[in-house]
């Protein structure tokens, strides 16, 4: 069964309890047994409230008559698929292209398609992309954000966790996660999958550039090999994902590039200053972070 609440009253009632006992979002969800991504869209007041989560939230029923109208569980089903979070929203279904490879790219570094369940029902379907509040906020906001909206017609969300340097892309749709699959990414946990660079972008050296890009922006750095000599700059790739650090260099390599070999702490660079050159006119940033640093190492090569 799922609960309607009075307008504000069932964001109310989480706030409400999460206070009381002074839980984290995170010990909340623990508390409810679900994950805390399911919380938000209930706090949200995006998606109704499960009778047994109230239930939890409320056992002195207080709330109770702020409950405006109950639905049974297929009551989303049958509207459209509501119940799933996000199934509902359209998509455009860009073509291939070297916007659509970067932006692979910033997700393989940064993001994660999620689909969430519960007692083995899809409740929604979400892509993720994280990254620091203050150093990457240009970036997510100003061109990422942007470049999702453009590709696939929609709306992108954005918001910071309490008591945490970050900022969140968060943007729930079945039919993004689907063409994201489709398009070579894989849904959950980068490390369990193991999700590496599509094979369509690997197969064509523009995407593959841009699919770099995405990449180094995102779990990449340039900074100064020595003190002493501030022009002498080095770009390192680092992840833990074994699959995608050696397919990353190998599109390096692929492009002309002369990586290192990879260090026991899952990282590489390029460090040779005809290669910096090379990778500034070949690939460049798009990240403002990158590109602040670079003009502060006050280079030639710029």
């Amino acid at each position: 069964m799922r609960l309607k609440f009075k307008k504000s009253k069932q964001k109310e009632l989480i706030l409400t309890f999460k206070q009381k006992k002074k839980f984290t979002w995170d010990e909340l969800a623990a508390y409810l047994n679900v994950k805390r991504g399911a919380l938000l869209p209930w706090y949200r007041e995006e998606l109704l409230l499960p009778e047994h989560i109230y239930i939890k939230l409320d056992k002195k029923r207080q709330y109770s008559k702020e409950i405006t109208q109950k639905y049974e569980d297929n009551w989303g089903k049958s509207k459209g698929g509501k119940n799933s979070y996000g199934s509902t929203k359209t998509i455009t279904k860009p073509k291939k292209s070297t916007k659509l490879a970067e932006l692979i790219g910033v997700i393989l570094g940064d993001g994660n398609l999620n689909i969430a369940k519960y007692k083995n029902k899809i409740k929604g379907y979400s892509v993720r992309i994280v990254g620091h509040s203050q150093d990457d906020r240009d970036h997510l906001i100003n061109y990422v954000k942007p470049l999702f909206e453009k590709l696939f017609s929609l709306k992108v969300k954005n918001y910071m966790p309490k008591n945490k340097k970050a900022l969140v892309l968060n943007i729930h749709s079945k039919e993004l996660v689907g063409f994201l699959e489709n398009a070579g990414l894989k849904n959950g946990n980068k490390l369990a999958t193991q999700v590496t660079i599509p094979r369509w972008i690997n197969e064509n050296k523009d995407y593959l550039r841009a699919c770099l890009r995405g990449l180094i922006d995102t779990d990449g750095c340039i900074h100064q090999m020595s003190k002493r000599d501030p022009h002498l700059l080095r770009i390192n790739f680092k992840n833990f994902n074994q699959k995608l650090l050696y397919s990353t260099r190998e599109g390096f390599i692929k492009l002309g590039f002369n990586p290192s070999r990879i260090t026991n702490c899952n990282v590489f660079y390029l460090s040779r200053q005809k290669e910096i050159t090379k990778y500034l006119k070949e690939v460049g940033f798009s990240n403002e972070k990158h590109k602040k640093r670079l003009k502060q190492f006050l280079s030639p090569m710029v």
